[in-house]
């Protein structure tokens, strides 16, 4: 219909190009100067590519907008000019990256004083990234001639774009040998060591959190590529990294001086990311969550930089800054745990996953393990603490590496003057510390399983006295099925027990006591039974289809979608076998209380709740320009026939009858009894019903007469056809719908409900709820077509 009618409107660029005079600022003006420009309008094009039209396109990122307009129409045009510079159009990639007149213009922005206007600073970074992906050579030849440029940009480094512009010209430059010039380059401009100095106390900390997300994405991207690049040569701005020199200095601008939080949380994540293994490509968030059969293979220079400064973070778990009380859900909480010692035991949780014996044995030394621990029993609702200290047990109980060895990766080929100098790596008989040695530590100096007994008998025991139960008996109990799964097929598994075996006093028996009982009861309370009765997976699977077993397009915008799933029961292969008139009370029922949709005047409300009265008559209605009456002698007629005991499952039918009984017992004697109606089904779809029986309830009137009686002494329901009327008049020969079809599919509609009700074994009353359900869903959508 688009093109049929032609709907496209010209566009006012074209009238505006058209004038001579036209200005920039009346293009950006225009709503759709940015389509037109991505579409390759060669006018536009010509106008934008012009040298004073490009000077004023960047000085508008570039340049602060004048204060007296409007506070949201000020940026309008910088953020126009910015989405029109980078829509990767190669006419104005190659007028700007080509011309050293415009790189300069823009370059000016970081020759400004700090701080940037930050939204600015966003539309710089965006347009020269664009540049350094899309006119590469240009770009990087005209900044290597900046000799100032590093430093402009770790000027400049409190603003957020400016870490995104170093990482776009580290991670997004190609061909991988011009990456790795790059690289090399900034390596040469000491950029590693420039950003390390940055994390100190007294930098500030929009600066120092920006500096430690670029050195953590450096990290990982010199990782990832490192298995994607063609040339053998290492990262070298990774290399720099992972040096020893590299991390102590790290650590030494962290713990100088004055203690600052976020300098430690900093520097931590930096030193966490530097642990990190992991396959190319392969987000892991937390080191310290990775399967515990993965073990890192650190570099031992990374290792060799820690190690002396694990002192530091053992005075911080001791004495962390000082921070204010906190008002918490359960209370003033005078002594916050605070990010910093977050930090420090997640950095302990990662180094116990390494193969480093050496680290292992300084952490015992300095009894690290039992200090998270006083602090996990310490701190009772600190659950991200109680994670990190789970994470410490499992991988000690869980370590597979070979006793006695340290894993390395390969060494990186390193400048001459940074070689390692391994005169300074304390404590040189460490290769004799084993992970049975840890073990030991763990169940004896740190006395794992008498905590976890003593821990819980106190819970207990404050539950019993109305307290609340303790915030880490979770995790506490994870860290016993920890111990109980190393007893039984854990790598150290003799080890263990013999540690167990051998407690002080009563807590051998103790312990076993827990395991049997308390720990087996809790771990059963823990576990879900998923298992259910017959009766139980029939009722979910009818809520099921109750709830989800339609299609969207059967609610469509079309009234005819409400129907399809009701014709849908059609397609179910039975064959009806009529044995009396059982079938005639059951229609007689369903026409009562089962009204199809289109069957009310205009002035009926079909929604409204109504009782039902079996003996009234019908109201006559008009369908088509015919007015038929429907008469219902249901209390007098074929409901008094039934003598079966099929109506258990229709509690309404089965009151009717019984009243007709009393009143009226000695007129209904002599008929004949009959044992119901049964479903047989059958492979063929073969719908057989008798209409002497069938067509007896009150739906029949619509066949008759309007003014003939019905008289009791013949058969009732028997269509009369003597006074049926047509409805088309005209000789044109168009046929219309009959209203006898419609009545028709109307009842065939009533008894494929009747084998949905027998199909799915359900209950009158169950019928007629899921009706109403469905009634009332279909009066919303109405109302809202409305």
């Amino acid at each position: 219909m688009f093109w049929k009618f032609d709907l496209h409107t010209a566009s006012q660029v074209e009238k505006l190009l058209e004038k001579e005079d036209v200005t920039l600022k009346e293009l950006l003006d225009e709503d759709d100067v940015l389509q037109e420009c991505k579409a390759q309008n060669q006018r536009l094009l010509l106008f934008l590519t012009q040298d004073s039209s490009l000077q004023e396109l960047i000085s508008l990122i570039t340049h602060e907008p004048p204060s007296d307009r409007e506070e949201k129409l000020r940026y309008k045009y910088a953020n126009t000019a910015c989405e029109l510079l980078t829509c990767d159009v190669s006419v104005i990639n190659d007028k700007v990256g080509g011309d050293d007149s415009l790189l300069n213009t823009l370059y000016s922005f970081l020759e400004q004083d700090p701080p940037l206007n930050p939204l600015l600073a966003s539309f710089f970074s965006k347009t020269f990234g664009s540049l350094i992906s899309r006119k590469t050579e240009q770009t990087i030849s005209f900044l290597r001639k900046k000799e100032g440029f590093i430093a402009l940009v770790l000027k400049h480094m409190d603003a957020s774009a400016m870490m995104d512009l170093l990482l776009r010209l580290i991670g997004c430059v190609e061909p991988v040998q011009l990456r790795h010039d790059v690289l090399t380059w900034l390596d040469e401009e000491k950029l590693i060591q420039r950003l390390t100095e940055l994390i100190q106390p007294h930098t500030d900390n929009e600066r120092q959190s920006n500096v430690s997300q670029a050195l953590c994405d450096i990290i990982r991207m010199g990782r990832d590529q490192a298995g994607l690049q063609e040339l053998s040569d290492p990262d070298p701005l990774l290399t720099t990294l992972e040096l020893q020199q590299s991390v102590e200095s790290l650590l030494k601008n962290m713990f100088e001086g004055e203690k600052s939080e976020v300098c430690i949380v900093n520097g931590t994540q930096v030193l966490l990311a530097l642990l990190e293994t992991r396959k190319s490509g392969v987000e892991l968030i937390d080191p310290g969550a990775q399967a515990l059969d993965q073990s890192y293979s650190v570099n031992n220079s990374i290792l060799l930089g820690i190690e002396p400064h694990l002192k530091h973070y053992r005075h911080l778990l001791l004495e962390p800054p000082k921070k204010c009380s906190m008002l918490t859900t359960l209370g003033v909480l005078e002594e916050p745990f605070g990010n910093a010692r977050l930090h420090a035991c997640r950095l302990m949780a990662a180094l116990l996953y390494t193969r480093a014996p050496r680290m292992h044995q300084e952490l015992c030394r300095l009894d690290m393990i039992n200090l998270l621990l006083d602090l996990f029993f310490k701190f009772t609702w600190n659950n991200f603490l109680h994670v990190q200290v789970e994470q410490c047990v499992s991988a000690i109980l869980n370590q597979t590496a070979p006793d006695g060895t340290v894993e390395d990766s390969p060494e990186p080929k390193r400048p001459e003057h940074t070689h390692t100098d391994t005169a300074h790596t304390p404590h040189g008989d460490a290769a004799m510390f084993s992970h049975q040695d840890l073990i030991t530590h763990l169940f004896q100096t740190c006395r794992l399983v008498q905590r976890i007994l003593d821990a819980w008998e106190e819970n207990d025991r404050t539950q019993s006295e109305g307290g609340m139960r303790r915030g880490y008996m979770g995790h506490l109990t994870r860290i016993a099925n920890a111990v109980v799964q190393s007893v039984e097929k854990g790598a150290a598994q003799g080890h263990i027990t013999q540690l167990i075996n051998g407690l002080p006093g009563d807590y051998g028996g103790r312990w076993q006591k827990f395991v049997d009982e308390t720990l087996a009861e809790t771990n059963k309370k823990n576990a879900v039974d998923l298992v259910f009765s017959d009766y139980q997976i029939q009722q979910m699977t009818a809520n099921f289809v109750d709830q989800f077993g339609f299609n969207d397009d059967e609610f469509g915008e079309h009234d005819d979608g409400i129907n399809a799933a009701f014709t849908r029961i059609g397609g179910i292969k039975c064959n009806l076998v009529d044995e009396g008139p059982s079938a005639g009370a059951f229609q007689a029922c369903t026409k009562g209380k089962i009204r199809p949709f289109d069957d009310a005047d205009e002035e009926e409300d079909i929604w409204e709740d109504k009782e039902i009265n079996y003996a009234t008559q019908v109201k006559s209605r008009t369908r088509f320009g015919v007015t038929s009456t429907l008469k219902s002698d249901v209390e007098g007629g074929a409901l008094r026939r039934l003598g079966s005991p099929d109506l258990e499952c229709f509690p309404d039918c089965k009151q009717i009858l019984d009243n007709s009984r009393s009143e009226d017992a000695d007129k209904d004697s002599s008929l004949p009894q009959s044992p119901g109606w049964v479903a047989s089904f059958e492979d063929d779809f073969n719908f057989k019903a008798d209409f002497a029986g069938v067509a007896i309830d009150s739906g029949s009137g619509v066949w008759g007469s309007t003014t003939a009686p019905l008289n009791d002494s013949e058969d009732k329901g028997w269509a009369t056809f003597t006074d049926f009327q047509p409805f088309c008049c005209s000789d044109s020969g168009a046929r219309c719908s009959s209203p006898v079809d419609s009545e028709n599919s109307e009842k065939q509609n009533q008894d494929q409900d009747a084998m949905r009700m027998l199909n799915h074994r359900v209950s009158w009353p169950n019928l007629l709820q899921r009706r109403s359900r469905k009634r009332t869903e279909g009066k919303t959508r109405a109302l809202m077509v409305r």
